[in-house]
């Protein structure tokens, strides 16, 4: 095999004990690498509860890991989400995926609960269990420093003190300055007692036309070149992801104040051009990647992505930047995803009525990361907490997921790929801001549902592509599927077009479709928080922000559900999983029966 090893770690945490498990070639040409095969690999546990030993933790390369296609050095993990209870997955930057891969791995499956707080160390075909008893409470700043002195090279990922406590939205942090957030798999290593990762890889990834792929790197390499909002002088290179800070304050879709403005005075101080000046950050990336959107302040800390300059700033009333780095650094210690965590505040700002001060939040976090004192409350996520206060409407989630920095009613094509995510509120499935908002590769009426099911549909499936494959998508606003898959090609010796990828893409979309019906998901579940559809957003002169039509919002969901080949209740069907050569679960049929009880149609 090219492109892929065909060995899979299998480590029992509750036995102590590690295998190797073979698949099919056909199972990776089905399903690549990465979100499709950690999805495959899911499909039979995927009913079992977020803290069920037997729930695995999957973190898988994919078949261009390791080699020289760009930004091909990332990783992605998948199990079953705590905080939503629907299919969980997160692409995590730095170096993990390329060292799984180097080290002989197409991906590596945890399950099990260990007796002991532990470690997993992986050099080559070498696997360790480490008790870990003594990182016990460490932040994973703390964590990493203590491996760095006995560990040289490699990559590392570590939880907080997050998720020992039990916080829903637990992330976990990969080489420092990434995060595998959103979802609370950091929740879920918490609950097998798993501390920290280590791996360590020496060998080469095996491509079977190593000048195909030269050649396919180098038209990928020239069309970012190209591309102004990659390397343009005002673009993610230079700036980072909060290039687009000032695009989403002058389209007024800025969630401002828990999502009931869309509009911050004063935001224009508060953009990456004020971060730059003040913080004086240098670039830094993720391997395989010349792009380099990170960045890191002068001083070493984390500078903040734009949705978290976005929530610590305008969802939560607050004009200071140094609050803002001061949050994103103790967020990334304690191991908390950020958007949730903003959120989350966001949400008890509304319903308590108290104005946060700087030191106020930093104790909230605090408590949410320690389950200890003030703010402890809120690590179930806003959703849960909202409820328990009387106000669920008050919680700006979709499937429990809390909502990026992307204020719906200012771009219908997010409106309709908030609801129809897999995951929940998640603005990278379908990402159609890319087009509504960057205006690539063809600009669209961002207040407008025409087309927009289609498009949705079809980003959803590509982006599912860029995830197996392992690259960015943030690539992709210049290079296509095309280039990708002249890569593929070139690395695995499987020849395939753009349109071949993109039907792999629609079997691993329809994969996690099937996942979430098992687990009671439905179209009740695809809908956005009532707010939109109701309060009109932070209108200005010539730029009225209404509500979103909620007649046509339901008639472009069920345009979508047609053409994903999903029932009028949003719930998969045998005809189109067997066109996609999807087994039926089993226990689907009793899954979908169950659905009479919340006032849907048999399909």
């Amino acid at each position: 095999m090219y492109g892929w090893t065909g060995n899979i770690l299998r480590v029992d945490l509750s036995t102590g004990q590690h295998d190797v498990l073979r698949l099919p070639q056909d199972a990776y040409r089905a399903f690549l690498g990465g979100k499709g095969l950690g999805g495959y690999l899911l499909r039979g546990q995927a009913t079992l509860p977020p803290g069920h030993p037997d729930l695995p933790l999957i973190i898988a390369a994919g078949p261009l890991t390791a080699t020289i296609a760009p930004t091909s050095g990332r990783c992605h993990l998948t199990t079953r989400s705590p905080l939503t209870g629907a299919v969980a997955d997160s692409s995590a930057g730095g170096r993990l995926g390329t060292e799984l891969a180097r080290a002989g791995w197409d991906a590596l499956l945890i399950v099990g609960r260990a007796q002991r707080l532990t470690g997993i160390e992986i050099d080559d075909g070498t696997v360790r269990l480490m008790d870990a008893r003594a990182l016990a409470g460490l932040d994973t700043a703390e964590v990493f420093a203590l491996l760095r002195q006995r560990r040289k090279g490699g990559s590392m990922a570590a939880t907080g003190p997050a998720a020992d406590t039990g916080c829903l939205f637990a992330s976990l942090m990969v080489d420092t300055h990434h995060a595998a957030g959103r979802c609370g798999l950091g929740g879920v290593a918490g609950a097998k007692n798993l501390k920290y990762l280590a791996v360590r890889g020496t060998g080469r990834r095996k491509v079977a036309d190593l000048p195909a792929l030269k050649a396919a790197r180098e038209d990928i390499l020239r069309l970012t070149a190209a591309s102004p909002a990659l390397l343009g002088q005002h673009g993610f290179s230079c700036y980072g992801t909060g290039s687009i800070f000032d695009l989403m304050d002058s389209r007024r879709m800025m969630p401002t104040d828990n999502f009931s403005r869309t509009r911050f005075p004063g935001a224009e101080h508060l953009n990456a051009h004020a971060y730059k000046t003040r913080y004086q950050p240098r670039r830094h990336g993720c391997q395989g990647c010349h792009v380099l959107c990170k960045k890191i302040a002068a001083d070493g800390r984390s500078m903040p992505e734009f949705e978290t300059m976005s929530h610590f700033t305008a969802l939560i009333g607050n004009t200071d930047l140094e609050l803002v780095l001061k949050a994103n650094d103790l967020c990334n210690r304690l191991g908390l995803d950020t958007i949730s965590a903003g959120s989350t505040l966001a949400c008890r700002r509304e319903i308590s009525g108290e104005e946060l001060s700087g030191a106020r939040v930093l104790e909230l976090l605090r408590g949410m990361g320690t389950g200890v004192g003030p703010g402890a409350e809120l690590a179930q996520g806003s959703a849960k907490y909202a409820a328990i206060m009387g106000r669920p409407e008050l919680s700006m989630s979709v499937k429990g997921l809390e909502l990026p920095a992307y204020d719906p009613r200012g771009a219908y094509g997010m409106a309709l790929a908030y609801a129809t995510s897999a995951r929940g509120g998640c603005h990278l499935r379908a990402y159609p801001i890319s087009h509504e908002i960057l205006r690539k590769p063809v600009a669209t009426d961002r207040f407008s549902f025409s087309g927009k099911a289609r498009i949705i549909k079809i980003a959803e499936d590509a982006n599912a592509v860029v995830d197996s494959l392992i690259a960015c998508k943030f690539l992709f606003f210049a290079a296509s599927l095309e280039e990708y898959a002249r890569a593929y090609t070139a690395v695995t010796g499987v020849s395939a077009t753009a349109q071949d990828l993109l039907a792999i893409g629609e079997r691993i979309d329809y994969q996690e479709r099937l996942m979430n019906a098992q687990n009671g998901f439905s179209a009740a579940d695809d809908d956005l928080p009532p707010r939109f559809f109701n309060e009109e957003g932070s209108s200005g002169p010539g730029l009225p922000i209404p509500p979103v039509p909620r007649q046509d919002f339901l008639a472009a969901r069920a345009a979508y559900y047609r053409i994903r080949g999903l029932t009028p209740e949003g719930l998969p069907t045998r005809e189109t999983a067997e066109r996609l050569g999807l087994s039926w679960p089993q226990g689907l049929d009793t899954a979908l029966d169950a659905g009479l009880d919340r006032g849907l149609e048999r399909p």
